[in-house]
């Protein structure tokens, strides 16, 4: 047999023979599949480092790069989980955390900021912040963290849903 019947003889073999579907394969899922996160922050570069990084695990990304703009998407279409900068153009991280946890069914928020002023976390805090981080903000950490503010939310729902049977 020559190469050129042993090649026509592998390509006939590989027509017969079924190719697996894709989702036959087991895909691992993110640590944040599925949920729904708003990221505001003016710097696009920070902006695009942190979708990115959500979206590597799974999560669905919006995105605002102002105070205005990130209101307006919590009041019309809720998100799970706010990634919010303090020093933002129209309206500042602060007015907008107001408005965003304002609400009964409020997202969790995560304010990321380069302000390390003690005043202004406890500030934050006082406006129901779930998470006060200081840039530069390592990634990873950041993910951790909305993972485990997200996990937490989950675990006092299920008690909350268990005492109202």
């Amino acid at each position: 047999m020559n190469d050129e019947q042993a090649n026509d003889q592998t390509e006939e073999q590989s027509a017969s023979q079924p190719i697996q579907a894709q989702d036959e394969f087991e895909q691992e899922d993110g640590m944040l599949q599925d949920v729904r996160v708003l990221i505001v922050d003016d710097e696009k570069d920070v902006l695009d480092a942190i979708t990115v990084a959500f979206e590597s695990e799974g999560a669905l990304t919006l995105t605002a790069m102002d105070g205005d703009e990130a209101v307006r998407i919590c009041e019309e279409d809720p998100p799970e989980l706010v990634i919010l900068d303090m020093m933002l153009p129209k309206r500042s991280g602060f007015l907008a955390l107001e408005k965003i946890k304002g609400k009964e069914d409020s997202p969790i928020v995560i304010m990321v900021t380069a302000n390390e002023g003690k005043r202004h976390q406890a500030y934050g805090e006082s406006l129901g912040v779930d998470a006060y981080m200081l840039k530069p903000v390592p990634l990873m950490l950041l993910l951790n963290k909305a993972a485990d503010l997200l996990d937490a939310r989950d675990e006092a729902d299920g008690i909350l849903d268990e005492d109202e049977d």
